[in-house]
């Protein structure tokens, strides 16, 4: 599958030698807990992808990143979630960077560590919970001197094991009293920092997706991000850049495994030339709007439009992929459901794509006012 091979070749080019340890690995080790991959993942440079090269990264931009997540995919669902939760963090955070004075030293100096000590960074926003405010903090934050003490739970929480860093919204109070939101950049030795079972699927099972939890955990008032007098959309931009760069990485991942059981189709000559080339154009044509997305961010495309734009790729994305699957599963046949669970597990992998906040109906009211010149309204 020629569009998978591109996809497999940028990876390449930024991870080398990820793709064939991948496929070295039987599935079965692939996606089960404890599998290797989010080592190899750190082994073949994955944490530095969207990191600048000044801070010692690859610079990858938004095009080569759903490619290499695509390629991801394909081979490896859960890595590909998983690894999305760094990368979408260290797009916001590097974005923020970028701008003078808009992050501390201190935070600056942390950033300059990341790609050097290899730590991957998980992220706190609100997660897996499709009907509420995706903006809503899971983790209330206490002020006391010198910072502020952090309560709450992020479940799940991919890369829970493996994060050196995680990144929690919270709320603070505002100049005059009210709540705003705010980063918390938590290290994960933190005392009152905790791990605990949660994921009981054998779908995505390699994603490290515990429970991490949260009891009186201090935070200095240097590693958290926040709005100021003379940056008041310093949060704003933060929240932007990243549910975009969100949207756009984890549904390249899933449509990269919807992509491996379409080759998979092809390569064994399933069903009729025109049962194949709906199944391919299916397929292709889900990627090409988060591939047109992507170029549209690399091309400059931000704020509003930019989520709009995403919104409409990810939920068009998702209803393909969903044929995808189900007609990739019949098309291979029932002898190969009842020999093995591998593709059946990998098109189950691709339905948790309708998890993510936010939900498509949440959606629908916004993009209408957003066409009409409204504000978007992500609630």
């Amino acid at each position: 599958m020629i569009s998978l091979d591109v996809a497999r070749d940028a990876c390449e080019r930024f991870h080398p030698g990820l793709v064939k340890a991948l496929s070295d690995l039987p599935f079965e080790e692939r996606e089960a807990v404890g599998s290797p991959v989010v080592d190899l993942f750190r082994s073949a440079a994955g944490v530095g992808l969207l990191i600048p090269t000044e801070y010692g990264g690859l610079g990858a931009d938004p095009v080569d990143a759903v490619l290499v997540q695509r390629a991801v995919g394909s081979l490896s669902p859960s890595l590909a979630v998983a690894s999305t939760m760094h990368h979408f963090t260290a797009a916001m955070l590097y974005a923020l960077a970028d701008g003078p004075d808009r992050l501390t030293p201190t935070q600056t100096e942390l950033l300059h560590t990341v790609v050097p000590e290899q730590r991957l960074m998980a992220s706190g926003w609100a997660e897996g919970r499709t009907q509420q405010n995706i903006l809503t903090p899971a983790v209330t934050a206490t002020p006391v001197e010198g910072g502020y003490l952090l309560n709450g739970a992020k479940k799940p929480c991919s890369l829970s094991r493996s994060m050196s860093l995680l990144t929690a919204s919270i709320a603070v109070p505002g100049v005059d009293g009210t709540p705003e939101l705010a980063l918390a950049l938590v290290d994960s030795s933190s005392p009152g920092l905790t791990l605990h079972p949660f994921w009981g699927s054998e779908v995505l099972a390699a994603t490290q997706s515990d429970e991490v939890r949260l009891t009186d955990v201090f935070v200095p008032e240097d590693m958290v991000v926040r709005t100021t007098a003379d940056d008041p959309g310093r949060i704003d931009d933060l929240q932007n850049a990243g549910f975009v760069w969100f949207e756009m990485l984890v549904s390249a991942g899933y449509a990269g495994a919807a992509a491996g059981l379409t080759e998979e189709v092809l390569a064994r000559g399933r069903g009729s030339a025109s049962e194949r080339g709906t199944l391919l154009i299916r397929t292709e044509s889900a990627f090409q709007l988060l591939l047109g997305v992507a170029r549209a961010v690399r091309d400059g495309a931000s704020g509003e439009e930019a989520v709009s734009q995403v919104l409409i790729a990810r939920f068009a994305a998702q209803e393909a992929l969903s044929l995808v699957t189900q007609q990739a599963l019949e098309l291979l046949g029932g002898i190969d459901f009842i020999r093995s669970s591998e593709h059946l597990r990998m098109a189950a992998s691709v339905r948790p794509l309708a998890f993510h906040p936010p939900s498509q109906g949440s959606t629908v009211e916004p993009l209408l006012a957003y066409a009409g010149g409204a504000a978007l309204d992500l609630s």
